[in-house]
């Protein structure tokens, strides 16, 4: 995020703040990971393809026997995805409610898996029930604010890795790190267990008390 805590400017659209050492370092994260979620926005606005960019980090995850990049999962409650987005393919999982309108579901359905958690809006804890029996163990979030929220709210994060860029953005309808309607009281307590200057900003490192 930016020196104000924006991971975006008002238009909604990807901004660079991070360099090529933090890039690298998210790049490992993936690597490390079962499996990387971003919530529909992010994938409206920024089109990830969630996929290991490092042919080296690629190959170690196939020597170690596992598949080249880790499951890609879109929380997606009424399958908004577009047919064409970078994260489809092998290995993508769309997750739904039951709600999503049929047409966008049939078009989505031959080109990533489709799975079903919660009425009007996707379950996380069923969507992490789904994911446990499918073999994740570790999984990495992406954003965006409005997943940040919804998965903190639940009490399902255990860490968050923030890296504070140099500069500002600014905006009162700019994404936040975590948006959301806010808490009012039982704030979530953060305990500090890493902080490290990264190209021209910091990387704080905490664990969620739960």
């Amino acid at each position: 995020m930016s020196a104000d805590g924006k991971i975006s400017s008002i238009e909604h659209k990807q901004i660079r703040i991070s360099g090529q050492e933090d890039l690298a370092r998210v790049d490992a994260l993936r690597s490390d990971s079962d499996a990387v979620m971003v919530g529909v926005g992010t994938v409206l606005a920024d089109d990830p393809g969630l996929r290991v960019k490092s042919d080296m980090l690629q190959k170690l995850r196939l020597e170690r026997g596992k598949t080249e990049n880790p499951l890609r999962v879109v929380a997606d409650s009424m399958a908004r995805t577009p047919p064409n987005a970078k994260v489809l393919g092998p290995g993508c999982i769309i997750a739904v409610s039951q709600s999503a309108p049929s047409d966008r579901v049939m078009g989505l359905s031959s080109r990533c898996k489709l799975v079903r958690a919660g009425s009007s809006r996707v379950d996380l804890y069923n969507l992490m029930s789904i994911l446990y029996e499918m073999g994740v163990r570790r999984l990495m979030v992406e954003g965006g604010a409005a997943l940040n929220w919804s998965l903190i709210q639940s009490g399902l994060v255990d860490e968050i890795y923030v890296y504070i860029g140099g500069l500002i953005i600014g905006g009162a309808g700019s994404p936040t790190l975590v948006d959301g309607s806010g808490f009012i009281g039982d704030f979530p307590q953060l305990n500090l267990i890493a902080v490290k200057p990264l190209d021209d900003g910091v990387l704080l490192k905490w664990s969620v008390i739960h």
